[in-house]
């Protein structure tokens, strides 16, 4: 699994430009809110949940989404969705609860993680992203977060809000 600064080497490594900030650690949306300051662009929350069938996601969306799901699992055509546990996300994508981030999909080598967004993040200035702690955002372009996921073989799936 990658520390912070294995993830920026690997960033540099790409060509993608991106600008990282520190701040107290943040669980929710709310502390995040609270601690990062004035960062441009746009700020997400992330959600790793599974199904039944031990089927995964990592949905990411624009911070302030209400997500339903329920609704969420019949539009991915999912069935009935909750929360990856801790270890599931820890054996998964690599990181800790709270730290969950789009960067995390590096750590998903197998692509056993299913990667779907919020058409919201297309346009608007920078995304950002905890750079697999909670004590750093990193602001990325989408165009090079797009790149990025490329280069880790995850196809991105869009979703349409409201659901």
């Amino acid at each position: 699994m990658l520390t912070p600064q294995l993830l920026f080497a690997r960033l540099e490594q790409l060509g993608l430009a991106h600008r990282t900030v520190e701040h107290a650690p943040v669980f929710t949306v709310e502390q995040a809110k609270e601690h990062r300051g004035v960062l441009p662009g746009h700020h997400i929350k992330n959600l790793f949940l599974r199904n039944k069938k031990e089927a995964m996601w990592l949905v990411v969306a624009l911070e302030d989404r209400v997500i339903d799901l329920k609704r969420l699992g019949e539009v991915l055509g999912a069935g009935r969705l909750s929360f990856g546990s801790p270890d599931r996300l820890r054996r998964h994508l690599g990181v800790e609860p709270g730290s969950v981030t789009p960067f995390s999909v590096i750590n998903d080598p197998d692509r056993q993680v299913t990667l779907v967004l919020d058409r919201g993040l297309v346009e608007g200035g920078p995304i950002n992203a905890h750079p697999l702690v909670n004590t750093m955002t990193t602001a990325i372009s989408f165009a090079d977060l797009r790149r990025f996921f490329e280069a880790t073989g995850h196809p991105l799936n869009w979703l349409d809000f409201p659901l």
